[in-house]
């Protein structure tokens, strides 16, 4: 919650700055579906899950995410990716999940209501954002997002710190705000101008990238240790990614 209302004053400072004008009334329903998927739903619902599974485990999740919001962007958008595209994007999933359970001993954990939760909401976010990015800019749609989420965000936040006060170090809130500067807002900037120039379908498949590009960062920033299935893996996810953007999307 506080990482958004972060998030939501970097993007209400760049409003101010540009005298941005409010979205047109038509675009404030697709806002809002950001705003619940990406905003709250999916980070509200992985941290939920993260209570009580691994994080090997959620890569489940991530895993996922590119198939589904493909499909969602095939339902909402029209566009109709070739078979070549679904078959690439099926087996980068496939790697992607036995990987996932390989590394979690294939139990699953008390938290995949969640993590099937956050799938769904993110991929509708990540698929209408990628729409509107057509017609606004990448970073005023999750910045208007960020802002009509405020009420909740402020409110969880307040409700949060006086259950429990923080004890603040330097490396927390260094964390806390590239959560709110780099993840929350930065990146999703980006993200969603990538998917209005390609595709929101084509786009979301190089996301399928991310559980392994984690399992690179932990080993270099936390010290963790490589598995043995990971450079395979990364080898067959990099050749699934290759195929879904050189086809026809």
């Amino acid at each position: 919650m506080l990482r958004s209302v972060l998030a939501a004053a970097v993007a209400g400072a760049c409003f101010a700055a540009r005298r941005t004008p409010l979205p047109a009334r038509r675009h404030w329903p697709g806002i809002a579906v950001v705003a619940c998927g990406v905003v709250l739903g999916f980070p509200l619902l992985t941290t939920l899950a993260l209570e009580t599974t691994t994080t090997s485990h959620a890569a489940v999740v991530v895993g996922l995410l590119p198939l589904t919001t493909a499909a969602f962007a095939a339902l909402r958008t029209g566009t109709r990716p070739s078979r070549t595209f679904w078959l690439a994007a099926l087996t980068g999933a496939a790697v992607v999940i036995a990987f996932a359970l390989y590394q979690s001993g294939g139990r699953p954990g008390a938290g995949d209501l969640f993590l099937f939760g956050a799938l769904l909401v993110c991929a509708a976010g990540y698929a209408e954002g990628g729409r509107l990015a057509r017609v606004l800019p990448g970073w005023e749609v999750i910045g208007w997002a960020l802002v009509l989420a405020l009420p909740v965000t402020v409110t969880g936040s307040a409700l949060a710190l006086t259950a429990e006060p923080p004890h603040p170090t330097p490396h927390a809130v260094a964390g806390l705000l590239w959560l709110a500067a780099g993840s929350t807002f930065a990146g999703m900037v980006v993200w969603y101008r990538g998917m209005a120039a390609v595709g929101v379908a084509r786009a979301s498949q190089i996301q399928l990238a991310q559980p392994l590009l984690t399992l690179v960062w932990s080993v270099a920033l936390l010290g963790e240790h490589l598995p043995p299935a990971a450079p395979v893996a990364a080898l067959a996810v990099l050749a699934c990614i290759v195929v879904t953007q050189r086809g026809r999307g």
